[in-house]
C-alpha cells in the first residue's frame, strides 16, 4: 500500500518529469541502437547499466542448453547490494498470462463460459458498465471490450488504488471507448473483472487456484501473489526517474524470479500446462508471451520460436514518458541477436 506522503511526492514527480521530458532528445536510444553488439549477454547487461538502468536481470532457456542467468547493477542501490539473478521481481502484466491459463482451465471444466457476459457473472454492473450485457469473457481476455482502462485515470500511478472496489469506481458510469469486438485496446479493467469473476466462481482468491493448478505441478516455488507472502530482502528494489525513494514496498500483485517466469513460459509454449482440450481454448483467446510495467519495474517474457528460446529480462528503472521502456526494447533485441550469433 502506498503512503499518503509517497502519493504526494509521486504526483509532483510525475508532473515535473512529464513536462521536462517534452524536451528530451532520444540520443540515448540512438546510442544504444548503434553501439557495436557485445559478444556476451553479460556484457549487454552491463551496458544497460551504463545507459542508466539501476539493475538488470536476464534469464535464457534455450532448448538443448543449460539455462543461463545474468545480473548487473544494484539489487538495492542504497545499501550497495549487487543485483542477484534469483531476486524476486514485480512482474506486473505478465500475470495476465497466468490469469488467462486459469480462465482456460475453468472454461474447460465447465465452470465458466467464454460466451457468457459481464451481466451473467456480475449482474450488479448492468447499467454501470456500458454494454455489460454484450461483453463476453472472451472479449475481456482479448482486450476487445471497449471498457475504459482504470489505470489511464489521470495521475493514477501517483496515487494507485489498492482494492477491486476502488479500481472499479474509476470507470463506473463512464462511456465505452468503442463497441464490443469492434476494436482492440489494452485494458487492465478487463483483467480486474476477470479476477473478480474467478474469485466469485471459486469462492476464494483465484491465486490459490493458480498455485494448485499451475505453480505447484510445475515446481514454480518462487512465484507469489503479493508482498505479504515474501521476504522483502529477496525483492529487487525499483526506482522511478525523478523520484528519490525505493518503490519496493508498494504492492502491485504478483512477484517471481526470472527463472520461474521463464519456466512458466516454457511449459506454456510447450503445451505442458494444459490438460486435454485446454490448449485449443487458450490459443483461441490469448498470446504466449507478455511484458509488464509498474513504477520501478519493467518485465519482459518472450518466446522465440526460431531459436526455441525463452528470454526473460527485468529492469528496475522506469520513467513517466517510457523512454526507459523504449531503451529496454532495444536491449532486448540485442540480447536475442547475441543468442543468434552464439548459436551460429
Amino acid at each position: 500500500m502506498v503512503s499518503r506522503k509517497t502519493k504526494l511526492i509521486l504526483r509532483i514527480v510525475f508532473i515535473v518529469a512529464s513536462v521536462s521530458s517534452l524536451f528530451f532528445v532520444p540520443w540515448l536510444l540512438v546510442k544504444a541502437w548503434i553501439l557495436p553488439l557485445p559478444a556476451t549477454i553479460q556484457e549487454q547487461a552491463d551496458e544497460a547499466i551504463e545507459h542508466g538502468f539501476d539493475g538488470v536481470i536476464v534469464y535464457v532457456d534455450q532448448a538443448g542448453k543449460s539455462a543461463q542467468y545474468f545480473a548487473s547493477g544494484w539489487h538495492n542501490r542504497e545499501s550497495k547490494t549487487v543485483a542477484k539473478p534469483d531476486a524476486l521481481f514485480k512482474i506486473a502484466s505478465i500475470s495476465k498470462l497466468y490469469d488467462a491459463v486459469a480462465v482456460t482451465k475453468l472454461v474447460n471444466r465447465g465452470w465458466l463460459s467464454l460466451d457468457k457476459t459481464i451481466a451473467d457473472y456480475l449482474p450488479e454492473l448492468v447499467g454501470r458498465v456500458e454494454n455489460a450485457d454484450k461483453i463476453t469473457l472472451r472479449l475481456l481476455i482479448q482486450h476487445r471490450s471497449g471498457i475504459p482502462n482504470f489505470t489511464d485515470t489521470p495521475d493514477f500511478w501517483a496515487s494507485p488504488t489498492d482494492t477491486y472496489e476502488k479500481s472499479l469506481a474509476l470507470i463506473l458510469d463512464k462511456p465505452a471507448n468503442f463497441k464490443p469486438d469492434e476494436d482492440y485496446e489494452y485494458c487492465n479493467t478487463n483483467y480486474l473483472l476477470l479476477n473478480k469473476i474467478m474469485d466469485n466462481i471459486l469462492g476464494y482468491n483465484n491465486f490459490k487456484f493458480i498455485q494448485r493448478e499451475i505453480l505447484i505441478p510445475h515446481n514454480l516455488k518462487s512465484t507469489f501473489g503479493s508482498l505479504d507472502e515474501v521476504n522483502m530482502d529477496d525483492v529487487m528494489s525499483g526506482y522511478h526517474v525523478g523520484y528519490p525513494f525505493d518503490l519496493k514496498a508498494d504492492e502491485h500483485g504478483m512477484l517471481a524470479t526470472a527463472e520461474d517466469v521463464g519456466s512458466f513460459l516454457r511449459v506454456l509454449n510447450d503445451g505442458l500446462l494444459f490438460e486435454p482440450g485446454e490448449q485449443e481454448i487458450y490459443s483461441s483467446v490469448y498470446k504466449y508471451e507478455h511484458s509488464g510495467w509498474v513504477p520501478g519495474y519493467q518485465s519482459f517474457a518472450q518466446y522465440h520460436k526460431d531459436l526455441d528460446a525463452v528470454v526473460v529480462v527485468f529492469y528496475s528503472t522506469t520513467d513517466p514518458k517510457l523512454r526507459y521502456w523504449n531503451l529496454s526494447e532495444i536491449i532486448n533485441n540485442r540480447i536475442v541477436k547475441i543468442i543468434k550469433e552464439q548459436k551460429s
